[in-house]
């Protein structure tokens, strides 16, 4: 790993004007960070500007986190959009709720997102799957929802995203995960696991604790391992996604995330 980038929403506090965007990139750079994947739409801001300030801060937009339903009933505008970003990874964070409760709705949402993968496919874009955790239980049939993803989602048009926080989270093997989708995954999302919080008894004693995501290098997921693993499999994208705050302010998050990755796992 050469380079990383930033997963936005990390310090989305942060991206509410004009002025406040153009520091945010300006931070990113000074702490290391030349890539950034989206989160949303920012409609305080027009697409053309919010990529210009970008570009004038050394920032690299490599992705996006999309609405769905902008994805699914706007293609015209989508693409535009993210070829105003400079980007052809268009991606989503999660699957809509109707299709986590049962195999049909699951079904039903794996065969849209193969037929709008093949729309944006067909114009050089690639349509990306982000997990969490809740992909990671098991339906009726034995199989994961994760497992029907792996299986039936486009092999060429659509790819992953693969966090692999949730992974941990979820009781999946990192490893097993990475090689299964060899060729597949667009980005790696960085984000740390450290067992933090206290579980207590009514007496008040602490009887273990509980899993927290935490920032890069803070916590117990193994990165050295990690990061090659994921370059074997063709992965050349590395984000940050710092969501729980250590310090209680997310500028000092992400800074601390990209401390940690060029002393420990960054390229020298």
């Amino acid at each position: 790993m050469k380079k990383f980038g930033l997963q936005i929403y990390s310090i989305r506090d942060h991206f509410t004007t004009e002025e406040d965007t153009a520091a945010s990139f300006a931070k990113m750079k000074e702490y290391g960070y030349t890539q950034a994947q989206t989160a949303g739409t920012y409609s305080y801001i027009s697409p053309e500007k919010f990529r210009a300030l970008a570009d004038e801060n050394g920032i690299e937009i490599v992705g996006t986190h999309y609405d769905w339903n902008l994805i699914c009933n706007d293609v015209e505008g989508t693409i535009a959009y993210h070829r105003t970003l400079g980007t052809t990874n268009i991606g989503i964070g999660g699957m809509p709720g109707e299709a986590r409760g049962t195999k049909e709705g699951l079904f039903a949402f794996i065969d849209k997102f193969n037929e709008m993968a093949k729309i944006y496919g067909e114009h050089g874009f690639k349509l990306t799957y982000h997990n969490h955790s809740f992909e990671f239980v098991k339906l009726e049939d034995g199989k994961t929802l994760f497992d029907h993803l792996i299986e039936k989602l486009d092999p060429v048009n659509a790819g992953f995203v693969i966090d692999v926080c949730w992974l941990h989270l979820g009781g999946a093997d990192i490893y097993d995960i990475l090689e299964r989708l060899e060729g597949r995954v667009v980005m790696l999302h960085l984000k740390d696991v450290a067992a933090c919080r206290p579980i207590k008894t009514e007496g008040g004693g602490v009887i273990g604790h509980l899993p927290e995501r935490i920032e890069v290098g803070c916590g117990n997921i193994n990165f050295a391992r990690i990061i090659p693993a994921a370059e074997k499999i063709g992965c050349h994208l590395f984000v940050v996604e710092d969501e729980i705050y250590s310090t209680g302010e997310s500028y000092d998050s992400v800074r601390i995330s990209a401390e940690n990755i060029i002393a420990k796992f960054l390229e020298k």
